[in-house]
């Protein structure tokens, strides 16, 4: 028999332990409901809409309006007809990600380990790009690489560019580009895993006769394969997606995905085709990081 506490006159009797153990479950479940409910209503149901409406009739247009046919056959279309933007969006986006690795790896370690007190400065350098609009930063780079820009007048006065040669709307401005947009997202998940990294370690590898060579690949990125894959796959995902640095660096030839993804929407007004796109856009990307992740090993991410 379960005895219940003693009341003051008008104070309502306490609720029995089974209820309060009930609510002690729910209140997991209730923490996270403003969070579900936002991705339900601002990405599942957009998402949704995305994905009915690439399945709309190809032959409808906006003044006539489409009908929901189940036009399955707009995905194996938009496939043969922009495979090679497909296989370039990713090509783009992962000799970018190789870039920025061999660029950002140092740049965290030095950061993370070597700084001392410039520590915050410099990681104030990494981030202060990101304070300024994407469009503006993307013109910046165009003028830079332009063909009568100081950097092609240099590399042509050392003859390591062509006296006719240049830098602008080439893929090598493209991937510059994403490297220097996406770049951040790289930097700041490697700094925080070295910076947890616990130099003792690397003293007993020296102690143990391991050169500097193989102190850093049994040690120090071992433990920063965390930050490692979760740089790796920050940077790519809007890497692969991305049109602007395509738009103001390159050239038609140069286009990727989301070049003719922003066409079909804004310019063709195809709505079905884009659609269609935009879903094996991320149908892919999706796939390609769960495979990376397996491989990987979803404990390097936590």
């Amino acid at each position: 028999m379960t005895l219940l506490a003693p009341t003051g006159p008008g104070q309502p009797p306490p609720a029995p332990p089974a209820a309060r153990s009930g609510r002690r479950r729910l209140l997991p479940y209730l923490l996270v409901l403003p969070g579900v409910a936002w991705l339900l209503i601002f990405f599942g149901v957009p998402l949704g809409q995305l994905a009915a409406a690439s399945l709309y009739d190809p032959g409808g247009s906006l003044s006539t309006g489409y009908a929901m046919t189940w036009a399955v056959g707009n995905y194996p279309d938009v496939l043969q007809a922009y495979w090679p933007q497909f296989l370039r969006s990713f090509g783009y986006a992962a000799l970018a990600l190789l870039l920025a690795l061999l660029l950002g790896y140092p740049l965290a370690y030095a950061i993370a380990q070597k700084a001392g007190r410039w520590k915050n400065l410099l990681l104030v350098c990494v981030v202060a790009p990101m304070f300024t609009s994407f469009l503006v930063r993307t013109l910046a780079w165009k003028t830079i690489l332009s063909d009568n820009g100081v950097l092609v007048g240099l590399l042509r006065d050392v003859h390591l560019l062509a006296p006719d040669g240049r830098l602008l709307a080439t893929p090598f401005a493209v991937v510059l580009g994403l490297t220097y947009t996406f770049l951040p997202f790289l930097v700041l998940p490697l700094y925080a895993s070295l910076e947890r990294l616990d130099r003792r370690l690397l003293e007993a590898a020296g102690d143990l006769y391991a050169s500097p060579v193989q102190a850093f690949r049994r040690v120090t990125l071992p433990l920063s394969m965390p930050g490692l894959v979760a740089g790796a796959l920050l940077f790519f995902i809007p890497a692969s997606g991305d049109y602007i640095n395509a738009e103001l660096l390159g050239t038609p030839n140069e286009y990727m995905v989301g070049n003719v993804v922003d066409s079909a929407f804004l310019v063709r007004l195809d709505y079905p085709q884009g659609a269609a796109l935009s879903v094996l856009l991320m149908a892919a990307i999706l796939a390609m990081v769960f495979g990376w992740l397996r491989r990987a090993g979803t404990e390097a991410v936590r």
